[in-house]
């Protein structure tokens, strides 16, 4: 296919408020080897790009510059090194920067098919939450079927992403969230909600016979309660520190019940290990997707040009769901 020679792209002009996002002119990406390139439909918005808008997230080496981690649209261009995939095979792809922008490359590895009879709207919601939610809670938190699975932040797209996929692997399952509207919206993707304004969660948890495993974004004084939340050899799996990465914790509540912590960040992972989540995903939870058993939540939808409008929304934390940047639309 012939490529344009520029695009149209959202710059981080300087670190700052969503102002600093502005619309430029880019050079359109040329596949490298093992790369493709693609013409983005939508893109996802994330709490790793305000991160990155904010000077407090730097992309990591080799990687673009524009923000935006997840996208789908149509490949257009294929580099060297590259099977599997051909020009005009529509895909949702992680991506290592450079969403907010019309054309995108990315590592051949890291794309997924579109999910049957999902629109590319939907599948741009996917990649970020989906990479995300399986490594941590499954590949990395081990959840099994018929464990007590406590989620923070509910509501939000990593959240009810995570609440969708304990439900389908026969788990029982919490989540917190910060108003009666974000409560009704974890219990009706099966989740048990807890109101974290009025109440107390480790009180519930500890009721319930402790959380087997909890998946945590938010840090801060959320991590000693989340062990004193832990039944015997629970797991904590930290991903995000909303409210900071510092806490002072009693170890003898870990040695005493063989509590496991542990965490990760996604982005700076290598291109194997990306891949190594794809495949997982493609054969286990792709088909739950298919089968209707997980969904995506869209809270809103901006043009790429409303980018600083997006991150408004992302910031306010009023979002239940996924925040999205109509690229081209379907």
């Amino acid at each position: 296919m012939s490529l344009p020679d520029s695009m149209r792209a959202i710059e981080i002009t300087q670190p700052g408020a969503p102002d600093v996002l502005k619309e430029v002119r880019r050079p359109v990406p040329m596949p490298g080897h093992g790369q493709i390139v693609i013409r983005l439909a939508y893109a996802g918005v994330n709490r790793p790009d305000v991160a990155q808008r904010q000077g407090n997230y730097a992309p990591p080496p080799g990687a673009s510059d524009l923000p935006g981690l997840e996208g789908a649209g149509e490949i257009v261009a294929i580099g060297s090194g590259v099977s599997g995939w051909k020009p005009g095979d529509k895909v949702c792809a992680l991506l290592p920067g450079g969403g907010y922008a019309e054309y995108v490359a990315c590592h051949h590895s890291h794309a997924l098919p579109i999910p049957d009879s999902m629109t590319l709207k939907d599948a741009a919601a996917l990649p970020e939450t989906a990479y995300t939610v399986w490594s941590n809670v499954v590949m990395r938190g081990g959840l099994q079927a018929g464990e007590r699975f406590l989620v923070h932040g509910g509501s939000s797209g990593i959240g009810t992403m995570a609440i969708q996929v304990a439900v389908a692997l026969g788990a029982r399952v919490w989540a917190t969230a910060g108003s009666d509207e974000k409560c009704a919206a974890c219990e009706g993707l099966g989740a048990t909600a807890i109101n974290y304004r009025t109440q107390d969660f480790v009180k519930i948890m500890r009721d319930a016979g402790g959380a087997n495993l909890i998946l945590d974004m938010v840090g801060g004084d959320y991590i000693a309660k989340n062990l004193k939340s832990l039944d015997m050899d629970g797991r904590l799996v930290q991903i995000a520190f909303l409210q900071g990465p510092k806490a002072e914790i009693n170890f003898a509540h870990l040695m005493m019940r063989r509590l496991t912590i542990t965490g990760s960040t996604l982005r700076p992972q290598s291109d194997a290990a990306k891949a190594r989540i794809a495949r997982e995903l493609r054969g286990n939870l792709w088909p739950l997707i298919a089968a209707g058993k997980v969904r995506v939540l869209i809270d809103s939808e901006f043009d790429l040009a409303d980018a600083a409008e997006a991150h408004r929304r992302m910031e306010s934390s009023d979002h239940i769901g996924k925040i999205l940047l109509r690229v081209a639309g379907d």
